[in-house]
């Protein structure tokens, strides 16, 4: 089959012919249809994994998928051939991924049925970006009238996260760059901020002079960086990395850093989903590519980051 792998970490993506998968006891094969882009696969291809966990080369990208049930294993299965499913890859070893023709899943996993009403394109780019926006919104615990101050907020996570704080009745402060300002205010936010033009210190000072009530941090790989914008949070608050930038940070005033970490399910996926299909969660689209378009696209991303989701259409 026809797949977008790496042979050794740091080596450039390429599409390769692999091996089909096999499902094992109690997992399915999945055809896939869709899959969707996230920072995790360039930080995979770069060697995230190495020495963290198991993995084999050449190590197939991707986490997150829709498509069709191809088959199944053996044992107990709650799916069956020809099932409409999406959902994260996360069987080991790494390098099972989903930029692939096929995927083999465990059926127990964070994957699920795409309900009526709800597209494979839509559904390939929830996993991920839909559920770490919902567990952040959960680690704040903020309420109507509060204040979340974004990082990275026109990426697939600060896309998701700002329409559910939103809904939620939360003043969203999102930090973006140039034009990103008119797409993240028709998705809630009440407040933007381009980096790119203004000093985000001043600017959230200017709307909150006494601090944010809680910062999402989804572009920081350092705690330089992190603790700048952590320093915008009101004695009291929290400031959340996703990106490991939290790591021993002390703030002043009672403040907490945290470092996130996300639990998937496929509960979690099935009320993603629902709000979805219903219209209530959107996905802007940057890009819409072939799979042989991967390697470039993961490439442009390391350099310009995100704008909504990138999805492979295979």
């Amino acid at each position: 089959m026809r797949a977008v792998a790496v042979k050794r970490f740091g080596a450039e993506p390429e599409l390769l012919q692999v091996p089909t998968p096999e499902p094992g006891p109690g997992e399915l094969l999945v055809r896939v249809a869709y899959a969707a882009l996230n920072p995790v696969d360039r930080q995979m291809a770069d060697g995230a994994v190495d020495g963290r966990a198991a993995h084999e080369f050449p190590l197939v990208l991707g986490v997150d998928f829709a498509g069709r049930v191809e088959a199944v294993g053996t044992g107990k299965n709650r799916f069956r051939v020809g099932d409409p499913v999406f959902g994260q890859a996360m069987r080991p070893p790494v390098g099972a991924g989903t930029f692939a023709e096929y995927v083999a899943v465990p059926q127990d996993g964070p994957i699920t049925v795409v309900p009526d009403g709800l597209d494979m394109r839509t559904a390939a780019m929830l996993p991920t970006a839909g559920m770490t926006a919902a567990q952040l919104l959960a680690v704040t615990a903020l309420r109507t009238g509060q204040s979340l101050l974004v990082i990275g907020a026109a990426g697939g996570v600060g896309c998701c996260l700002t329409q559910l704080a939103a809904a939620r009745g939360v003043q969203v402060v999102a930090v973006v760059r140039g034009d990103e300002r008119r797409l993240m205010s028709g998705l809630g936010a009440d407040v933007t901020v381009d980096s790119t033009a203004e000093d985000v210190a001043g600017a959230v000072r200017g709307v909150r002079p006494d601090g944010v009530d809680a910062v999402a941090d989804l572009v920081s790989d350092g705690p330089g960086s992190f603790t700048g914008y952590a320093g915008l949070v009101r004695p009291g608050g929290l400031a959340v990395a996703t990106r490991f930038a939290a790591g021993s940070v002390t703030l002043e005033g009672g403040a907490e850093a945290v470092g996130f970490r996300l639990h998937a399910s496929s509960t979690l996926l099935d009320a993603l989903a629902a709000a979805a299909a219903d219209g209530e969660l959107q996905t802007p689209v940057d890009a819409e590519l072939p799979l042989e378009k991967a390697p470039e696209a993961l490439a442009r991303s390391r350099v310009e980051g995100a704008r909504g989701k990138t999805v492979f259409a295979l």
